[in-house]
This record gives C-alpha cells, structure tokens and sequence, in this order.
C-alpha cells in the first residue's frame, strides 16, 4: 500500500538547508579567519603556534571519526530507518560544526577570530551534542525539525559551556556534564514535548530491530569504544594531564565492558545477553569518567567509574526506560538517558568526590556541583523551548504510522531480496510511495 503521508520537501527543506549554509558562509566572512592572521610579527607566533596546534591533528582525526562514524552507526538499529540513522546524523554534523565553531568563537573571543585545530576539535564536541539528543527523538522528526534542532540547541549547549568554563571555573575535560548530560537532558525535554501517545499504545512495527541492523548498530559502538580516549584527552593540557585522560579512560571502558555484559545476563531471561546493552552499556565508561578524566583519581578509580557507569546504565535500560514512556510521557527512541544522560551525572558526581579526595587543585566542588546544576538546568529549559518550536506543524513531522521509515524521506532502492526481506517482517510497509 502507498505511503499516506506526503513530505513536502521539494522546496522547504532545499530552501532551509540553503538558507542556512548562505548564512553560515556571510558569518564566516564578517567574523572567521586564519589563526595566523595579522600582520608579520604576529604571523611569526601565529605560525610557532600553528605548527603547535597541529600536533592535535590525530586527536582531531580520532573525534571526527566518533562523530560521523559511532554516532552515526551507533544509530542504525531500527530495521527500516538506516539511511536516517547515517545520512541524517552527517547533514546534522555538518551544520553543527560550522555553527559550533562561530558560536563558540564568538562567545570566547567576543570578535573576529582565528581558526585553529583545537576550535575544530570544540567544534565537533559540539554537535556531539546534538547527535546525542538526535538518539531520543530519532524516527519521529522530519530533516526540517532537525536542522532547526542544531541551531537551537548549538546555541544553548555554547551558552552553557561558556558559563561553565569561563565564569563557574569548572572542569570537564571529557565533558560528561557540558556535553553528555546537556545533550541527553536537552534530547529528553524535546522528545517530551513530542510525545506521541499513538506511538506507545502499540508498540510501532518499525521500532524494531533485526539481525543485521543491529550487527551494524554494533560497528558504532565498536568505532566509539575504540576512540573514546581521544575525545576525553584531546583538549587537556599536554603532557601528565593529557596522559591521565587517556589512561584513565582506557582503563573505565574496559572495566565498563564486563559489568555491562555481567548485568545484561543477570537482569534477562535465562541469562541471555541483550544486544541493546552491549550497544550501548558498554559506553558508559567513557562517559562517566569524562568529566575527571585528566584528574589523579588513579587506573583502579577509573576502573571504579567504569563499573558503576556499566551497571546503571544496563539497570537504566532494562527498568527507566519503560518508566519514561508510560510514566513521563517521554519517548526516548535510542535509550540516550542511559548512554549520557545517567553515566554523565555520575561524571560530574565524580568529579565532586575527587575534588574533596585531592585529585586536583584546579577547581573546588561547589564549581562542579554548580557546572553539573547548570547544565542540567539549561538543557532541561532549552529542550522545552526547542520542543515547543519544533512542534509548530509547518516543519511536517511524519505521522505516527509513517515514523522510523526511510521511504518518508528518502528514495529506497528496490534492490533484489530487499523488498521481499521486508514484506515477510512487515505486511504493511512500502519501500517507496506510489509515483
């Protein structure tokens, strides 16, 4: 049968995507240059600088793979909604960078500024940001929503960070609270708003996954576990600070991993491991050990957070999740309360015993306990302002039968075996409407 819902997007979504990348390139010409702009005696330490800053390059490298790769992958577990999960997360990645890096530049700098490798980096942190709150409302908004979604939230997230770093003096290397705990929060409060009760009286036929979504869903978690200390080390100082980060979070994700995989067993049926934990419980680690990651707290005390992190993380898949949907009223597609938002309070919790136990002098615990406060806060307001915006009808949400399918908004090849694959799990999906 054909699909009921027509998208409308031969001209509003071309005319926003334009709209914004023109904009994106006037910005950048009024305000964004070269880190070694200026005139020759500034050029000579611009250029000492640039050759310092490259050196950042692989760590760069490292993140962006995180991002356009394990987010994007991370995300194809749902049978029918596999070009969403990658092609949607690279347009939202790519606007986020661009609107990161003029937002955060100009809060930082207050005027025009230089590029370097490490605003690159901070470009991508980001829209990590917007990538985990796209997990919570994944399948049930259309490519419109969501570049409004980047713009709206990159703003608050640079708002945010900025009150945290510049003004409350925190720390947060690895960004369990500013990013993680911000973008899970923020993706909550929107999905709240969104919430279609249709969805949930019966559970929708595409909300599932199958055998080869989740095998690729497991190439996300794979590119993210592997990566992850260069996400939370590659903005700490050079040298012991950078060292920790990188330590401690290797020795986190590897303990995370045997709770998550211990927990899976003990909470299902007959001790069977559930693949959505493994997806994404086995993160946790790396999350929750952000926020301390460059911090003395020791390999045995990462080890420590890793395990905690990879326990409730399973718990919070196996029993919250539930309780959000049919408590809250808040839907939360990919689970990102469990993989950010729960892991990232622990960081910052974390980060507020280590304070007290010595692991640094670079900040006090009221600082953290007020960088977590805020963070959370803001996400929590801005994710329900944006909620509100978003569900203004003109930007054409799909409509509940027509969620978690590609055919919505993208061209599905018929290829052999394809449709045939589909009509046996699903009596009533249509790869492509009729013509």
């Amino acid at each position: 049968m054909p699909l009921s819902f027509e998208t409308n997007m031969r001209l509003k979504f071309p005319f926003m995507a334009i709209s914004l990348q023109l904009s994106m390139i006037i910005l950048f010409g009024f305000f964004v240059g070269y880190e070694n702009d200026g005139n020759y005696v500034q050029q000579i330490n611009a250029t000492n600088q640039s050759e310092k800053s490259l050196e950042l390059y692989p760590l760069f490298q490292d993140v962006h793979v995180m991002i356009f790769t394990g987010f994007g992958f991370l995300m194809t577990f749902l049978k029918k909604y596999g070009f969403s999960s990658v092609g949607i997360n690279l347009m939202i990645a790519a606007l986020g960078l661009q609107w990161g890096t003029f937002m955060q530049g100009i809060l930082h700098h207050h005027k025009k500024f230089g590029i370097d490798i490490k605003s690159m980096i901070n470009a991508d942190f980001s829209t990590a940001t917007v990538l985990i709150s796209f997990g919570a409302v994944l399948g049930k908004t259309s490519p419109v929503q969501m570049l409004i979604m980047v713009i709206l939230e990159i703003s608050v997230f640079a708002a945010n960070e900025y009150l945290v770093v510049e003004i409350l003096e925190a720390t947060d290397i690895g960004a369990s609270m500013v990013i993680h705990a911000f973008g899970a929060y923020f993706g909550l409060a929107v999905a709240g708003v969104l919430y279609r009760p249709g969805l949930r009286r019966r559970r929708h036929d595409n909300e599932q996954s199958v055998y080869y979504s989740d095998l690729f869903a497991m190439i996300g978690t794979l590119f993210l576990w592997m990566f992850w200390p260069s996400f939370n080390s590659a903005i700490a100082d050079a040298g012991d600070h950078q060292y920790r980060a990188i330590v401690n979070t290797y020795f986190s994700l590897a303990a995370c991993v045997l709770f998550a995989f211990a927990f899976s067993s003990l909470v299902e049926h007959r001790g069977k491991l559930d693949m959505v934990h493994i997806q994404n419980a086995t993160l946790a680690g790396g999350v929750a050990v952000g926020t301390c990651a460059d911090m003395e707290i020791q390999p045995f005390g990462a080890m420590l957070i890793g395990s905690i992190a990879g326990i409730v993380s399973v718990l919070g898949f196996k029993f919250l999740t539930p309780v959000f949907a049919t408590k809250l009223r808040i839907h939360d597609t990919c689970g990102v309360h469990n993989l950010h938002g729960l892991p990232g309070v622990i960081g910052g919790i974390a980060s507020i015993v280590a304070v007290a136990l010595g692991a640094t002098n670079k900040t006090t615990m009221a600082n953290q306990a007020a960088a977590l406060g805020t963070s959370l806060g803001t996400a929590i307001v801005g994710g329900l302002l944006t909620g509100l915006i978003l569900k203004i009808p003109i930007w054409g949400e799909p409509p509940d039968q027509n969620c978690y399918d590609d055919s919505v908004y993208w061209e599905v090849p018929e290829v052999e075996g394809y449709s045939h694959y589909f009509h046996e799990h699903d009596d009533h999906s249509q790869l492509q409407p009729e013509a």
